[in-house]
């Protein structure tokens, strides 16, 4: 059955509380649960492992999933739709550090992993405490035996490389890229639709029951990269800019492409025309300040779903946007 219904929908997110979360995505994201500590929200998302609703228009409280599943236009005429939503769109609030991790290409885990997809993920940083770092690969050229040998020996984080991090910052996390956010960042992480992840090393702490965090060392050996990791160094970016709206490319890659918007249409009292074309549905997550998209009012944490082939919808306000489509 289809709606045939082209409009934008905002969403409400499933909800992680992680043992690593804290506070900062209630109080700062006006994410409204009654969950003590918040690690992550998935706010565009329809896997399984946490499902987003509708709030509000014609699907209100239906899952996001079932929606598309009813209309599948929504998605638009590419190929990689053609087996539904193919992204998942997070925020991370990281207190804690998060494990050290690794995830598998789809290759591996097409054949692994029940025929799921991999997971390569772009992240980017929307906070970050003054001493706020992250894992990204090896500071050196590692061999299996002397990578088995650290965890063993608890040893593993003299070998990897840390990267110092800003607001606004932009990384690119290959499958296979050993790597972890650290303490202090807020991030918004934009990945194939896929919860795939390999710990290799979780710091020996204990879940709330008091018990090690399982650990999937094999696995993580099958996929990693061993080599040094790369420096990562901030893409180039260049500003667009059109009356009212500017945009810059943040990541663009096979999965998909995400780029920033700078909106504010005060000073000049206009509207920023907005539509989607037949190929792709976009995602808005707003980043900051706040705006409308036609009829649906938006602030800081909220996130937009944009069927493919859109009316012409119109964008009010001052905020920062991230354009998501693939």
């Amino acid at each position: 059955m289809g709606y045939g219904i082209n409009a934008p929908f905002l969403l409400k997110p499933a909800y992680k509380d992680y043992l690593w979360g804290g506070r900062r995505l209630k109080e700062e994201y006006h994410k409204e649960t009654s969950l003590s500590f918040l690690a992550e929200t998935w706010e565009c998302s329809v896997h399984p492992d946490g499902l987003s609703l509708v709030a509000g228009g014609a699907f209100d409280g239906m899952t996001l999933k079932s929606v598309l599943e009813d209309n599948p236009a929504f998605l638009g005429t590419h190929p990689d739709k053609v087996l539904g939503l193919p992204i998942l769109v997070k925020l991370i609030d990281a207190k804690e550090n998060l494990s050290i991790q690794v995830h598998p290409d789809d290759i591996y885990a097409l054949v692994k992993e029940n025929g799921s997809l991999g997971k390569t993920e772009m992240w980017y940083v929307l906070e970050a405490d003054e001493n706020a770092e992250l894992t990204f690969g090896f500071a050196r050229d590692m061999d299996r035996e002397t990578l088995l040998h650290a965890l063993e020996q608890g040893t593993v984080e003299k070998y990897l490389q840390r990267v110092r991090i800003k607001k606004d910052d932009v990384f690119y996390v290959k499958a296979g890229t050993v790597h972890g956010i650290g303490a202090g960042a807020v991030i918004a992480e934009i990945q194939e639709n896929s919860n795939l992840t390999y710990r290799l090393y979780d710091y020996d702490r204990r879940d709330r029951e008091g018990n090690a965090r399982e650990l999937h060392i094999d696995k993580a050996m099958d996929v990693i990269d061993l080599k040094a990791g790369i420096s990562p160094r901030q893409p180039m970016r260049v500003l667009k800019y059109k009356r009212a709206c500017a945009s810059e490319l943040l990541c663009r890659c096979k999965y998909f492409q995400v780029e920033r918007m700078l909106l504010n249409t005060l000073l000049d009292n206009i509207e920023v025309e907005y539509h989607t074309d037949s190929t792709s549905f976009e995602v808005l997550l707003c980043v900051e300040g706040a705006g409308r998209l036609s009829d649906i009012s938006f602030c800081k944490g909220d996130c937009i779903f944009v069927p493919a082939d859109s009316k012409l919808l119109y964008l009010t306000g001052k905020a920062q946007l991230l354009k998501i489509h693939c």
